[in-house]
């Protein structure tokens, strides 16, 4: 599905008019070949100059997969094609939701001493309100990346944001723990709406050579929510009751919705083109267009709400699939839990630190979350591009192997080169690794342990904020650098069903993002802040060092395990 078309021109409607491969393939010497507008016999023309058998054949499966294809390579319909401002503005807006929704999953800290004792809240029930919000986090991209890869990416968008701003101004509502812990679930359940289809929304308009860049993008605003939210709840908890903690967001999202409906557009693929051969289906039955020669099954049947139910059932039932049959769905889940888990411990925790340690206010002990917000921004727009430019080397690396003493540069044309390999995204997680053709990348393996070690011990011995601040900073920048590798290995692997495997990632990441702040008082009362978090950073080290080795040597022949079976399955 991820076809690189490059180039620009004017799309015609009749997109199913491309003579099959197996038409093309019966043409004798004698049969004339179609050229640029020559017409038909739908009557449209179709541009196939100087396009490979291997496009033509690629355009001709999603034909025969959903009733319909793209005009050709350049047809400006196609999400690949559209302009880069295009792209951007939809990345922008997405993140602009993601940032407040996000931004509430860390908005209560500040306030969560004030809103345990109007609650009546003890220490632990107060630490599960905090951290009740990940536990939404982890299952509702469930259900949402099934209707999403069902009926689009922008619908379920629209939606989710409605249920969120519902259930999350409902949340300090006559001051009741019930529901507040539950309106924060719910609320979290449309919250995740981001974290379900925000890479796969990139993965539809970006081409694999540009992936981190699109996660750059898709970042940009939402890794800004960890400083944002405990900053506004700190102003807030200071200045006015802590229920409009709740309210402003809403209000918050409200605006961000109405730009998104005006401004998203739909830019995943199988719907897209469903829709299409729905429209040249109603043509038909018009009188418009000429009957269609070859009709598709799911064309035929694109109205049926069976066949909507049927596909909506495979798309639930497919995450659960990939994490019973896919090995590597294990490998890389366990380990972005395990990070994400140690990254929530240490969100629930910090502002707790300023105030109990260090006798600051809330306000200002909330300005510390700008140290975590810097880290995640350095592994998003920076390491973003210097995870694209080693994908890049590497598959130069490989042309230079194949031409056997050949040496391509960068000025080497990117359709030349190899195609690439998720594999090609581990050494960016790892530690600085040498590889033929590629310079030592960004340590993000090293940088999580050793960001928990500094912070942990600066803390415990009360040095000047800034030593602490700048642990946190090398702490996050690892823990997203490793998390980011990993994401965007699994959306190689998986391309169009991208978001029902972000989703089965999620599931435990999120889970494990509920359960480690529950025991991270306990934790650092047993141990303190040193020990605490040198035991983190010893657990992360057996069991996450292996891994981008283990993917690295072998990535290959474990991603190739269940893939069969699943294939058969969608």
């Amino acid at each position: 599905m991820d076809l690189i078309f490059k180039h620009t021109r004017k799309p015609s409607r009749y997109d199913m008019t491309m003579p099959s491969v197996e038409e093309k393939a019966t043409q004798g010497n004698g049969a004339s070949v179609q050229h640029e507008g020559e017409m038909t016999d739908r009557g449209a023309a179709v541009d196939t100059v100087n396009v490979d058998d291997e496009t033509l054949r690629n355009l001709e499966r999603l034909r025969k997969q959903y009733g319909a294809t793209w005009d050709s390579p350049e047809d400006l319909q196609n999400p690949y094609n559209w302009s880069s401002a295009k792209k951007v503005t939809i990345g922008i807006v997405m993140g602009l939701g993601s940032l407040v929704t996000l931004l509430t999953a860390s908005v209560t800290a500040a306030a969560l001493g004030d809103i345990s004792r109007d609650l009546g809240l003890d220490p632990a029930m107060a630490q599960i309100s905090f951290s009740i919000y990940f536990l939404g986090l982890a299952f509702g991209p469930l259900p949402i990346a099934a209707i999403s890869e069902t009926n689009g990416r922008r619908n379920i968008w629209i939606a989710s944001s409605l249920w969120f701003i519902l259930w999350n101004s409902l949340c300090p509502v006559g001051y009741s723990k019930g529901l507040m812990i539950a309106g924060r679930f719910l609320a979290a359940l449309g919250a995740s709406v981001g974290n379900a289809i925000q890479a796969p929304v990139m993965t539809d308009m970006f081409h694999e050579k540009d992936r981190g860049k699109s996660l750059a993008i898709a970042g940009l605003l939402p890794y800004l929510g960890p400083a944002l939210g405990p900053i506004l709840g700190g102003l807030v908890s200071q200045l006015l009751d802590w229920p409009w903690l709740f309210y402003i967001v809403s209000i918050a999202e409200t605006v961000v919705l109405i730009v998104g409906i005006l401004i998203l557009r739909e830019t995943y693929t199988p719907v897209l083109l469903r829709r299409k051969a729905a429209t040249l289906n109603q043509d038909v039955e018009a009188g418009l267009l000429p009957p269609i020669t070859t009709p598709s099954i799911s064309t035929q049947r694109q109205v049926d709400w069976n066949d909507f139910f049927s596909r909506l059932r495979a798309n639930m039932l497919r995450p659960f699939q990939l994490l019973f049959y896919r090995p590597i769905m294990y490998i890389v889940t366990l380990n972005m839990g395990l990070a994400f888990g140690i990254y929530t411990l240490v969100l629930s925790t910090f502002a707790q630190l300023w105030t109990d340690r260090y006798g600051q206010s809330k306000l200002l002990s909330s300005l510390h979350y700008i140290a975590i917000s810097i880290g995640l921004s350095l592994s998003a727009q920076v390491g973003g591009r210097v995870m694209d430019w080693g994908y890049q080397q590497l598959r130069v690396r490989d042309a230079t192997i194949k031409s056997r003493g050949g040496t391509p540069t960068g000025d080497v044309i990117s359709e030349k080169l190899p195609p690439g390999k998720p594999e090609y995204r581990v050494p960016y997680s790892m530690i600085p690794f040498l590889i033929v053709g590629i310079s030592p990348v960004l340590p993000g393996l090293f940088l999580l342990p050793a960001g928990l070690f500094w912070y942990g011990w600066s803390a415990q011995r009360h040095h000047h904020w800034i030593v602490v601040d700048l642990g946190v900073v090398v702490f996050t920048t690892g823990d997203f650098i490793y998390t980011q590798a990993l994401t965007t290995y699994i959306l190689d692997e998986f391309t169009v069903f991208g978001a029902s495997a972000n989703a089965a990632v999620r599931v435990l990441s999120q889970a494990l993002g509920f359960v480690f702040p529950i025991f991270a008082p306990k934790l650092y009362d047993a141990l303190d802040y040193g020990w605490g978090n040198s035991l983190l950073a010893f657990v992360f080290i057996i069991l996450a060092f292996p891994v981008p080795a283990c993917l690295w040597l072998w990535g290959e022949k474990l991603r190739a395990l269940g893939r069969q079976r699943t294939e058969n399955n969608y």
